[in-house]
């Protein structure tokens, strides 16, 4: 069984706290209290905005659900289908083409290429596909 404690308010696993202040943090030079204290303040910050977007997902499933059982034993109709998720927003219009820009990108990630494909070098067929 999983044992928790508390750190900075938060109810941890264990595990993670083992792995999170025996590993992580000190090849990092972070002050654990630190870290459990930013970690619980990213929690305090987003989580009523998760929480949200979960029932906002739980609402759109329920109605998935009640609309699918509706229609138990009916052939499936594709435009009805597209037409009621549009409807309770699921779907959305595709929004217009959009550019997205970075700044301060290091080089090797922003001007070089890299690998495009791994493969397991010892599997010939693999290989050869890749090359």
């Amino acid at each position: 069984m999983t044992t928790h404690e508390d750190r900075a308010g938060l109810s941890v696993a264990g595990e993670l706290i083992a792995l999170i202040e025996r590993e992580v943090l000190p090849g990092l030079g972070l002050d654990a209290a630190a870290f459990w204290a930013g970690a619980t303040a990213i929690f305090e910050r987003f989580a009523p905005e998760n929480r949200a977007l979960l029932n906002r997902r739980d609402a759109l499933q329920g109605q998935i659900d009640a609309w699918q059982r509706a229609r138990r034993g009916q052939p499936y109709d594709v435009s009805a289908s597209e037409a009621f998720l549009r409807e309770i927003g699921y779907l959305v219009e595709e929004p217009q083409p959009f550019t997205i820009t970075t700044e301060g990108v290091d080089a090797e990630i922003a001007q070089m290429a890299g690998p495009q494909l791994v493969v397991p070098v010892l599997n010939a067929r693999f290989l050869l596909n890749a090359a």
